[in-house]
């Protein structure tokens, strides 16, 4: 009898580990096949100004990688960061959701709120992305994905909200700060913080050796991955530090700037030197992708998570700059490359948004749709296999802080179609712009138009108490503007 039982136990856990292995069997064949998984690059650039590559008309800097990258894909003319500073820009692009629905506005940690100068109290906001949230890469590692995340991290802090704590399985490089110390090995140095005046000790994010370069370092860890992914589908975002301060160059390439004459310069030369270096890292990329075999079965996305710093490019022929809600703060390039999907040499001038980012992913690794999660993005490859059209409205933006950018004040923004309304929290002004004829937004309508300006607002609000989004209040500590001493 205890024999029989036996023989009856060995034979169900035999069955049962057989099927196991069957499984296992079965997913890594479909894995080496590749044929049913897309793998997918997406590179955030931090602070790339919307004219600072040849393809979007720059004569200056040099993106040959960058540029080929659009010619085999297509480029988006009116392609918009979800915030015009960093930290709510990449929460977008992970939760596909707008920065005001996840009451995550400001960069992190703070900004430069004066409670005796300025006449609003800021609104509240979130000191880290929430685990609540499920991420893109939580999405692509449930469905079977290898993910990894490299470079500029800024959604939070290292005891629980790493990238490693938001589905990523590799973290290179991500910390809670917003720029390193130095973009030459070994990346350390200190920042003075404004609102503290406290200082920041930023230590090295990765390994290397004397003469690395972080750019090239995030580059080689990069190549790495993907090669060591050829067995199994992958997400990789390699969201780099540069082109951010400290305006750091490799010599060699800044040089090569500075013998342009300073009035045919369109940023500095050290600027100039840190795009050449991202234009670097993306033709290594793709060549680890051709190494491989697999960019035709490959997404790449290329975007900046706002717009140009003031004091290291020229935003031209877009007003303002990063920390603005004008153009120049807020419009980035937009590129996406996927061979035998995207029309080749393609140019769409649809609006879109960092929140589109995530269920375009999901579409294009045929991964089921989370509504629930990305509530404000939506699929971009209708648009990009020229087969369809988005079916949204407007884009919304809510900015209630204060920075010490140029042109930048609290404010709410709508563009619907091709009409863009400001609303200037502190004052109630509004400002209406029509950008098919008017890109630099020098010309206030409101008056030839108030009607247009009215329906617009009314709009802007409707999306506000939708979203949830937190309102800035007076400011009781508020003592007035300091006068200028005679």
């Amino acid at each position: 009898m205890l024999n029989r039982v036996f023989l009856a136990c060995f034979c169900c856990v035999l069955f049962c580990v057989s099927k196991c292995v069957a499984a296992e069997e079965g997913r890594k064949g479909e894995q080496l096949t590749g044929e049913a998984r897309t793998n997918v690059v997406l590179i955030l650039i931090d602070d790339l100004g919307w004219s600072d590559l040849g393809c979007y008309g720059s004569n200056y800097y040099r993106t040959p990688n960058i540029d080929a990258l659009a010619k085999g894909g297509m480029k988006f003319t009116d392609g918009y960061a979800a915030c015009n500073v960093c930290s709510p820009t990449r929460a977008a692009i992970l939760s596909g959701k707008y920065p005001a629905r996840l009451l995550l506005t400001q960069w992190l940690p703070s900004g430069r709120w004066s409670p005796q100068k300025n006449r609003m109290r800021e609104a509240r906001y979130l000191s880290n992305l929430p685990l609540e949230e499920v991420t893109i890469a939580e999405a692509m590692r449930e469905a079977g994905y290898r993910t990894a995340f490299m470079g500029k991290w800024h959604l939070g802090t290292e005891t629980y909200y790493y990238p490693e704590h938001q589905g990523f399985d590799f973290n290179v490089a991500g910390r809670d700060y917003g720029a390193p110390g130095s973009y030459f090995f070994p990346f350390e140095g200190s920042w003075k913080i404004p609102t503290t005046g406290k200082v920041l000790r930023k230590s090295s994010p990765l390994g290397g050796k004397d003469g690395d370069y972080l750019v090239d370092r995030l580059a080689e860890e990069a190549e790495k991955f993907i090669l060591s992914s050829s067995n199994e589908p992958f997400f990789l975002m390699l969201s780099h530090y540069a082109v951010h301060s400290p305006l750091q160059g490799k010599p060699g390439k800044v040089e090569r700037y500075e013998e342009t004459p300073e009035p045919q310069r369109q940023g500095k030369p050290a600027y100039a030197a840190m795009v050449e270096s991202v234009d670097d890292s993306v033709g290594r990329v793709m060549g680890a992708l051709r190494q491989l075999k697999i960019l035709d079965n490959t997404l790449v996305i290329f975007t900046s998570d706002n717009g140009g710093f003031a004091k290291a490019t020229n935003n031209s022929p877009l007003r303002a700059n990063k920390g603005s809600n004008y153009e120049g703060g807020i419009r980035v390039p937009v590129i996406m490359h996927w061979p035998g999907h995207i029309p080749s040499g393609s140019v769409c001038s649809e609006p879109v948004i960092s929140n589109d980012f995530y269920p375009t992913i999901l579409e294009a690794a045929g991964v089921e749709a989370r509504p629930f999660q990305h509530m404000d993005g939506l699929s971009l490859l209708p648009l990009a296999k020229n087969d369809g059209e988005l079916k949204r409205d407007a884009l919304h933006w809510h900015y209630p802080h204060y920075n010490q950018h140029p042109q930048s004040f609290p404010s709410g923004v709508i563009r619907k179609g091709d009409w863009k309304l400001i609303e200037n929290y502190e004052t109630g002004e509004l400002q209406l712009f029509n950008l098919a004829t008017d890109l630099g937004e020098t010309t206030n309508l409101v008056q030839q138009k108030p009607d247009l300006a009215t329906s617009l607002l009314a709009d802007l609000k409707r999306w506000r108490d939708s979203v949830g989004a937190d309102p800035m209040l007076p400011n009781p500590q508020y003592q007035g503007r300091s006068k200028t001493k005679k």
